[in-house]
């Protein structure tokens, strides 16, 4: 397969821009991003600078992914060095969770996943590379886990998830080296593939799909169908079991479909209806028992439930398992300067995606530079598409625009990829996957 060439400087426009593409264009356009970047930047110029009696005001950022990144990097960028923005992220090399799957199904390198935060630093965000322990909102302080503490006037937490205790029978964070879940970038997804080279002949991939609601809803699926590209031109006579508490999942029709076009007979999806959610796992036997039934696995892949990452429920922001917020602006409902984007916000119809947190923080960072400077501050407008591939040039996609209403984030349209389409369509589509990697990757870290 030849691969579509890595763009580069490519950056993002505004939402309205971004939602034009989609609905237009259908495919990523370096001229469009330049040149309508250049537009959105200039318009959005900060007029004057408001502090609290302490020189610039101070936006700290926890979590690195595809919300913090660009909110940090367009506060800093767009407030021209007015606002003081520091963002806190452990690692300094950080691999998307997004591709990941296509990594796995032999169409990315590791290293084409990994992404470092010296362009974001030459662009005047303050990198602190450690962990967000606690917060004192009274204080408006921030502590880290090498033991310093970073005060703030806004905060923004985009801390991805983490993975609810005893969500799977048998399973923690412990059995994680012998039944990985793969559903954080790196690492996991390293051990996961390796795994896969080293099954045997014939052996069994099992999987253990989360419940509702997850980060990147499609992403599950995408897995199936790249664990099935490899194993079919590696083990083809392996099999794939998914034990899935859900009903039905998205892009059903479409994975479905290509699951019985490039695998046939390889792939056993076991939903709600016939024990799906009845599951449990012995990671020292490889076990997995789905409604009673005790298989012998080689390789499983647990994907427990998730909830907010942990720094949200040390600020106090949670209630329940994720942090509800505004939608004008991403603020927490428990704290006006507490911000809370991505896959750890309870925001409304918009699907936990990297797409969608990059969407939210472009709101989230015009408010808060608003607040701070002054400067003029958009109508919230977020919009988001899903890709996945099923197999070799076989795209297909999901997304939809919304608005801020005062309930939540609201579904305004939507689009899907349709069952039957033409191979020329969905490489397009994969191509325009590509396309979109590459720009918001370049959006996220200034490169």
């Amino acid at each position: 397969m030849t691969k579509s060439p890595r763009l580069r400087r490519i950056l993002w426009t505004s939402n309205n821009e971004a939602v034009l593409w989609e609905e237009k264009e259908m495919k990523l356009n370096r001229r469009i991003f330049i040149g309508k970047g250049a537009v959105a930047a200039a318009s959005l110029a900060a007029p004057s600078v408001f502090a609290a009696g302490h020189g610039k005001p101070r936006v700290v950022v926890v979590g690195g992914g595809a919300g913090g990144a660009t909110a940090a990097r367009y506060i800093a960028k767009d407030s021209k060095g007015e606002i003081a923005v520091t963002l806190i992220e452990p690692t300094r090399q950080y691999y998307t969770c997004f591709f990941s799957n296509l990594y796995l199904g032999g169409f990315k390198e590791m290293d084409e996943l990994g992404h470092s935060y010296g362009a974001m630093a030459a662009g005047g965000v303050n990198v602190v590379h450690d962990w967000a322990v606690g917060v004192d909102r009274d204080a408006k302080i921030v502590s880290l886990a090498g033991g310093s503490s970073i005060p703030y006037d806004k905060l923004i937490l985009s801390p991805g998830i983490d993975f609810v205790e005893g969500a799977v029978a048998g399973w923690d964070v412990s059995a994680q080296n012998a039944m990985p879940h793969a559903y954080k970038g790196g690492s996991q997804t390293e051990l996961l593939k390796a795994q896969l080279m080293a099954m045997p002949e014939g052996g069994t991939f099992a999987m253990v799909a989360p419940p509702n609601p997850y980060r990147c809803p499609p992403g599950p699926y995408e897995r199936v169908s790249m664990v099935a590209h490899f194993l079919k031109a590696n083990n083809p006579t392996a099999k794939i079991i998914v034990a899935d508490p859900k009903p039905k999942f998205s892009k059903q029709g479409l994975f479905q479909e290509g699951w019985a076009n490039h695998y046939e007979g390889m792939v056993d999806w076991i939903g709600e209806d016939f024990g799906g959610g009845n599951v449990s796992v012995d990671p020292e036997a490889m076990t997995v028992t789905i409604d009673d039934e005790v298989t012998k696995v080689d390789v499983c892949n647990v994907i427990p439930a998730m909830k907010a990452g942990r720094i949200a429920e040390l600020a106090g922001v949670t209630d329940g398992n994720w942090a509800p917020v505004n939608a004008a602006d991403m603020s927490s409902k428990a704290d006006g300067d507490v911000y809370v984007l991505g896959d750890a916000s309870q925001q409304g119809d918009m699907p936990k995606s990297g797409f969608s947190a990059n969407s939210q923080a472009k709101v989230c960072a015009n408010a808060v530079r608003g607040a701070l400077t002054g400067s003029k501050v958009f109508p919230a407008k977020f919009s988001n598409t899903c890709w996945s591939l099923i197999d070799t040039n076989d795209g297909v996609k999901v997304g939809a625009t919304y608005e801020a209403t005062d309930e939540k984030i609201a579904k305004v349209d939507g689009f899907i990829s349709a069952t039957g389409e033409t191979a020329e369509l969905r490489q397009a589509t994969y191509e325009e996957s590509e396309g979109w990697y590459a720009g918001i990757t370049a959006d996220m870290f200034g490169t």
